[in-house]
């Protein structure tokens, strides 16, 4: 590996990040194809879950899919660098990861279930990359917004292990973390794959199916 891709593989401290601005990137106000607000207001009793998988065109659209999903949206999160441009977080020097906003209705989803969608859809256990995509932007995370997700996310992570290791598959590297500042990716990157159907999706998913409800 090249030294450039060696440093897009190691998190970047919060001194060394790139400084950001102030400004956020201006979000489209419906999503394209539930039409339903990115930014809010979310109905009330609605839920916030957030989860990074890798590239996030292909993730959001399996997300948006999902019986009971109210919204999806694109981001940044888990880094330093304030609001930034997608340029900036590809150069590993904001500390973000491609991130999935999913704001979903828990009497018709639970989080378990996303859950489910979120550990069948990609290998958790590729660390700082998934499979020709490597940087820190495409690690695995989950950025739990309650202490009911945490614990729930943490037990799914122990159930998905045991059935990884049936298959030979190697130890999860998911960070499961308190969410915390999720910055909204450029109006392109929204609905990526709707407005443009043929564009990039990679499939990287083991194949391991996620036991569900057994909290």
């Amino acid at each position: 590996m090249s030294i450039f891709g060696f440093r897009k593989t190691q998190m970047v401290s919060a001194e060394d990040a790139l400084p950001g601005r102030a400004t956020p990137v201006p979000v489209p106000a419906l999503h394209e194809v539930l039409r339903t607000p990115l930014q809010g207001p979310y109905p009330e009793g609605s839920e916030i879950a957030e989860f990074a998988l890798g590239c996030f065109w292909g993730e959001e659209r399996t997300f948006w899919q999902v019986p009971g999903v109210y919204t999806t949206a694109v981001g940044y999160e888990g880094g330093f660098t304030p609001n930034p441009a997608y340029e900036e977080v590809c150069t590993g020097q904001t500390g973000h990861a491609e991130t999935v906003r999913v704001v979903y209705d828990p009497a018709k989803v639970s989080y378990q279930q996303l859950l489910k969608v979120f550990w069948e859809s990609h290998d958790p256990t590729q660390g700082m990359r998934q499979g020709n995509d490597i940087g820190t932007q495409y690690r695995s995370a989950i950025f739990y917004h309650s202490e009911a997700q945490r614990v729930a996310a943490e037990q799914s992570a122990a159930d998905f292990q045991k059935r990884l290791n049936e298959r030979g598959y190697g130890r999860i590297a998911t960070e499961i973390v308190p969410a915390g500042e999720f910055y909204f990716a450029e109006d392109y990157h929204q609905q990526y794959l709707y407005k443009v159907p043929r564009g990039y999706c990679p499939d990287h998913s083991t194949g391991v199916t996620c036991p569900v409800g057994l909290i």
